[in-house]
């Protein structure tokens, strides 16, 4: 868990109309003090526990500090998956972390109930047009409450030496094609996908992506406001579903596989020939680099976006995406937006694109980009027609994470396509 950066429009879903209640009136915090003179250590909690992303934040740090002096940092680097629990837990507390990553969207919502979020509003209005439209994914009620330092689009990462060793020569454009192409990786003793659905959010990647094939765009943004999933289309996601899990396309004992951990996640399955294929966002090149140092691999690395659905109604050329950011808590200074916009300038930015940490929010950084492969990603996000949020991040919390434990139980062989659908609109309606 995306900006403007050249031609196309990458527009956001980001449950924007979603109220906040409970919140304060402004619906969230403001700084506790705006005086950045006196000494200020400020704790940051970022998912880079791995390099590049765990070094370019902790030079980033020590670059600040440099330049401004009383402002210090606790950086503490968090895995990925522990961040749905410790971030509601902390700002339940008296001692959330000072920035915290953020994903924006629907998720943020429901984090500004709490009262800790800093609306940073009148803080980042002077330089906040800089990184575009991106911006609005971590808005609400019209309040800035996160700045986004990346964007991120999903799509299929694969192995060119291992399609050229099953005879395919050139990616599938379409689900019958992909199909076909698993029957031949199959016969030749290949792993066709590998998915970490330990994690169960990789999982929710395919449920999403048969969505924004079958569904229109405008069915795509109403839902992602109402949280109605009225028109067919969802359920006809369901069902591609399962048409795709008939084929068996997974490595042995994928419900058990770590997503981004070790050499054996899927992940480091694709960086070291173990799999053909994986569905994952443009951060795996910097994932999987952290596991295999080497860097062999990349050289046989390849990209292609998720095929479109014969007779679906969705827009092809529609991706599914997100970003990455960081929130202040009202715990913070002004000191930590002032660091948020260091973050988004393009001296840090062009380290984001360069160290193939993910797609630049900030446009002056965009050229910096120099793996072949994110420059293909990049090159397809630009022209797509827009680009949808992960549904479990656009949602808010309590519906995004029942959508991502219904699709895991579905890959596990509970429910049904129907299910799925209706534990959207069971958590929606509070259960009832």
């Amino acid at each position: 868990m995306r900006r403007i950066r050249t031609s196309g429009a990458l527009v956001l879903t980001a449950a924007l109309a979603l109220t906040a209640a409970a919140c304060s009136s402004s619906g969230g915090g403001t700084a506790g003090s705006t005086n950045t003179n006196g000494p200020v250590n400020l704790t940051w909690w970022h998912n880079g526990t791995t390099d590049p992303v765990r070094s370019l934040w902790a030079q980033a740090a020590s670059t600040y500090h440099g330049s401004h002096p009383n402002v210090s940092f606790t950086v503490d680097p968090i895995q990925n998956e522990q961040f749905t629990t410790k971030v509601p837990a902390a700002l339940e507390g008296d001692t959330p972390p000072d920035i915290y990553q953020q994903w924006g969207g629907g998720q943020l919502s429901s984090q500004i109930t709490s009262g800790k979020l800093m609306d940073l509003t009148s803080l980042v209005s002077s330089w906040i047009s800089e990184i575009g439209a991106t911006a609005q994914g971590w808005q609400a009620n019209g309040k800035q409450y996160g700045v986004p330092y990346d964007l991120h689009v999903v799509g299929f990462w694969y192995r060119k030496d291992l399609f050229a060793q099953a005879g395919i020569t050139a990616p599938p454009a379409t689900m019958d094609e992909f199909n076909a192409d698993v029957t031949k990786l199959k016969a030749k003793n290949i792993v066709p996908v590998a998915i970490g659905s330990k994690d169960r959010w990789p999982d929710a990647f395919y449920w999403d992506y048969f969505a924004v094939r079958e569904c229109s765009t405008d069915v795509l943004k109403t839902a992602s406001a109402s949280l109605k999933l009225d028109d067919p289309c969802w359920t006809k996601a369901g069902n591609d579903l399962k048409a795709f899990l008939a084929t068996n396309p997974f490595q042995s004992g994928f419900l058990g596989t770590p997503a981004q951990q070790g050499a054996g996640s899927s992940a480091g399955m694709i960086a070291n020939g173990k799999a053909a294929m994986e569905l994952q966002g443009d951060w795996e090149l910097s994932t999987m680099t952290g596991l295999v140092p080497n860097g062999d691999f990349k050289s046989q690395l390849g990209w292609f976006p998720f095929p479109a659905v014969t007779g679906a109604a969705g827009d092809p050329s529609v991706a599914l995406g997100g970003g990455d950011g960081f929130s202040c808590t009202t715990k913070a200074t002004a000191a930590c937006a002032d660091f948020l916009k260091y973050l988004a300038s393009p001296e840090i930015q062009q380290k984001v694109a360069s160290q193939g940490v993910g797609l630049p929010v900030n446009p002056a950084a965009s050229s910096s980009l120099t793996d072949p492969t994110l420059q293909t990603v990049s090159s397809y996000a630009a022209k797509a027609s827009y680009i949808q949020m992960y549904f479990d991040i656009a949602f808010p919390t309590n519906v995004g994470q029942s959508l991502d434990t219904a699709v895991a139980n579905y890959f596990a062989g509970q429910g049904t396509p129907q299910s799925i659908v209706q534990s959207i609109t069971n958590a929606s309606a509070g259960g009832k």
